[in-house]
């Protein structure tokens, strides 16, 4: 008999598809639904730290770290309180959701200050969140700020955040970074227990006839596992901190392929919100059809084994592939008129 399970953030999974953080999980009914569809794990969107400090009458001590564009940003959040339950309704969520069903819930904090990170992070382990993903969505604007600075302070708040709870504890970061692999190795030092690879930036748009700036949200394709397929392969084997796939996980092929190259989980979203939450369903009998085909006894088995470390050729993963990519495509010649 297959074993599906997996370990991820020191928490037993039944399988490895996770439902990452989106309006499908900010519901109790929702949860249930992607309980009884087969989900292992899910984390609930994120609670913005603009949104406790709308709330709160006084802001933490440390918002002096940045306050030249934090107090100003608070204007371009007008229906923050609206986004989703609020602080408090967010609490409630995480209490109701344990109580309700049995899979691990993972909530979701995306703050400012290292004093809002580790002061709610707490209220969400209190209320009985079984890990917490810290959404790091953060652009540096700053030019004087470089590459050393920014990575130091996000090793820095991971390291305080940690110091602060005794449940795990994931960092979901975003592929700009100059040396991806390395900085992976300085979170993991940092007591980082998983790594997100890679948060989605929903770029704004212009629009021309009213000059004005708006948001635009696309939702991923199948072709965007590609980069995080390369870095996971790349890392697996160098940290000890587990590691998830987010962004284009949209079929079982795409599930396999994650974990082949070194994820504990790969996490879906846009598949589910394209073809409904029993889509799980579809993608949870391919995996089962492919492990049979190809006679694999479980999840642990291929964890890791198309890793950079694991495949015969580690240069596929290099700059060999660049130039083999490029010598892989011929223009054809055009007819003579």
């Amino acid at each position: 008999m297959i074993d599906f399970g997996t370990r991820y953030l020191g928490l037993d999974l039944k399988n490895p598809i996770v439902a990452s953080a989106s309006p499908l999980c900010d519901s109790l009914d929702k949860i249930r639904s992607l309980e009884d569809h087969g989900i292992a794990a899910v984390v609930l969107p994120s609670l913005f730290e603009e949104q406790l400090s709308l709330e709160s009458e006084s802001v933490d001590a440390d918002l002096s770290r940045g306050t030249e564009t934090f107090a100003e940003s608070l204007n371009y959040f007008p229906d923050l309180m609206n986004y989703n339950l609020g602080p408090d309704g967010y609490l409630e969520l995480i209490r109701k959701a344990k109580a309700s069903v049995s899979i691990p819930v993972i909530a979701s904090l995306n703050g400012v200050t290292r004093g809002g990170w580790v002061r709610y992070a707490h209220e969400m382990e209190q209320a009985g969140a079984d890990a917490i993903e810290l959404n790091i969505y953060s652009l540096v604007t700053d030019p004087s700020r470089n590459a050393a600075q920014v990575e130091q302070g996000y090793c820095d708040l991971v390291r305080s955040v940690k110091e602060n709870l005794r449940i795990p504890v994931a960092v979901k970061i975003s592929h700009f970074f100059s040396a991806v692999a390395n900085f992976a190795i300085q979170l993991d030092s940092s007591g980082a227990d998983a790594l997100v690879l890679f948060n989605r930036f929903y770029q704004p748009d212009l629009d021309i006839e009213q000059l004005e700036i708006v948001p635009s949200l696309t939702l991923s394709q199948s072709a965007e596992l590609l980069l995080r397929l390369h870095w996971v392969a790349i890392v697996f084997g160098h940290i000890r901190a587990d590691m998830a796939v987010t962004g284009g996980v949209h079929s079982a092929k795409d599930v396999l392929k994650s974990v082949m190259a070194g994820a504990r989980v790969a996490m879906m979203t846009s598949a589910l919100l394209q073809n409904g939450i029993e889509h799980l369903d579809v993608v949870r009998a391919g995996i089962v059809q492919w492990m049979e085909e190809h006679e694999y006894e479980s999840i642990n088995q291929m964890c890791g084994s198309m890793s950079q470390r694991n495949v015969p050729d580690p240069a596929a993963y290099e700059r060999a592939n660049y130039m083999r990519v490029l010598s892989s495509y011929t223009l054809r010649p055009q007819p003579l008129r």
